[in-house]
């Protein structure tokens, strides 16, 4: 039997979304100046235009691109996309994980398309080079649910004809982006930063722009999915005049992360600090011989998302030992997500420290010796 550990985690939040606060998070930090007041009013468009503009900065967006605040996380702000520039040309949509596949639904039932689909089982990606870049191309930069990434953006070629629309909700803040190969890309506030849920970030590029004002789509498009009037880009959307009402704590909440990670020294320290809670993750399945990387190859390993099985364990021990860690508060959350193979998913995003990552470790493995010694 292995010993109990005696140290918890300082901080036992490991799940995938929401992610844990930042190091030393407080609401009592939070400016709640906007709180009470309208959106629209000349404060409230001051915060949500911080919250752009800092955004730009610690991501390196470049100028040609545009940042918006949409409704609806994640979700929302990709929709958002399929719905308005959707339609123009044939769509290839690429699936390893459920995100993913949930593109591929809304593209072949609801708007219908037909769009070419490229697979791949969990834990491994599509064949990228078979992508046909004379259509719209769907895929996730990284897949939340099986812990694969996309290594990087070369196969994305310049002089593409379609447009590429990436779902970048748990790489952005720890990953690159290659601003020249994405027209479209989406993410929400509650993965690398610890945000709030609710809220979307939509990025457009200049040929985004380009199909938003010269492509009617084919279907009705709700309020909330209108980035178009008479023609043109409502561009107010882009300094922070947003489609509808949004939560000013949940802004606030991430400008306070963006903060964070501006102090930190930006993106390169909010990469530096996935990598090395990944790497000591990592550390630790190399030496254990009951656990294993559901991402196969290690170049396309996710540094946030890191998904784990248990070779041989049945579904009903592997959540049983989620759930004594749990009891435990050593960790919350760790369960693989419903639509993978059943197995551990902790999050090593920047918000989380490593030293956390290396308690966990400890816990794991007596975690795993009680639910197999019973």
């Amino acid at each position: 039997m292995t010993a109990k550990p005696t140290t918890l985690p300082q901080r036992a939040h490991f799940s995938s979304g929401p992610c844990a606060k930042r190091p030393g998070w407080s609401p009592d930090q939070l400016d709640t100046a906007s709180l009470g007041r309208s959106h629209r009013s000349k404060l409230g468009k001051a915060r949500l235009k911080h919250a752009i503009d800092l955004t730009r900065k610690i991501l390196g967006v470049p100028d040609t691109h545009r940042i918006g605040i949409v409704p609806a996380s994640d979700t929302g702000a990709y929709e958002m996309a399929m719905w308005t520039m959707l339609g123009a040309r044939p769509v290839t949509a690429l699936a390893w994980e459920s995100f993913g596949e949930g593109w591929v639904t809304d593209a072949a039932k609801q708007l219908k398309l037909n769009p070419t689909v490229l697979t791949a089982p969990y834990g491994e990606l599509p064949d990228l080079d078979a992508v046909d870049f004379s259509h719209d191309v769907l895929f996730t930069a990284n897949g939340t649910t099986s812990g694969v990434r996309i290594p990087g953006y070369d196969w994305i070629p310049d002089s593409r004809e379609g447009l590429t629309f990436a779902d970048a909700t748990s790489a952005v803040f720890a990953q690159d982006v290659d601003w020249a190969k994405v027209d479209v890309l989406t993410y929400s506030w509650q993965k690398v930063l610890g945000g709030e849920g609710g809220h979307g970030v939509l990025i457009l590029g200049p040929r985004a722009v380009e199909r938003l004002e010269t492509h009617t789509p084919a279907w009705p498009l709700p309020k909330i999915f209108r980035l178009v009037s008479k023609g043109k880009l409502t561009e107010g959307i882009f300094v922070g005049e947003t489609i509808n009402t949004p939560s000013m704590l949940a802004v606030e909440d991430y400008i306070d992360a963006l903060e964070w990670a501006d102090g930190l020294g930006g993106l390169a320290a909010l990469k530096a600090r996935a990598d090395a809670n990944a790497a000591a993750l990592d550390a630790w399945v190399q030496k254990t011989p009951y656990v294993a990387h559901l991402a196969k190859d290690p170049a396309t390993r996710s540094n946030t998302s890191v998904c784990l099985v248990l070779p041989g364990l049945a579904e009903d021990k592997v959540k049983a030992i989620v759930s004594l860690l749990e009891k435990e508060k050593a960790a919350y959350d760790i369960g693989a997500y419903r639509d993978a193979p059943a197995g551990l998913r902790i999050w090593c995003g920047a918000t989380v420290d490593t030293a956390d990552i290396v308690a966990l470790t400890q816990w794991l493995d007596w975690a795993h010796s009680e639910i197999t010694a019973a």
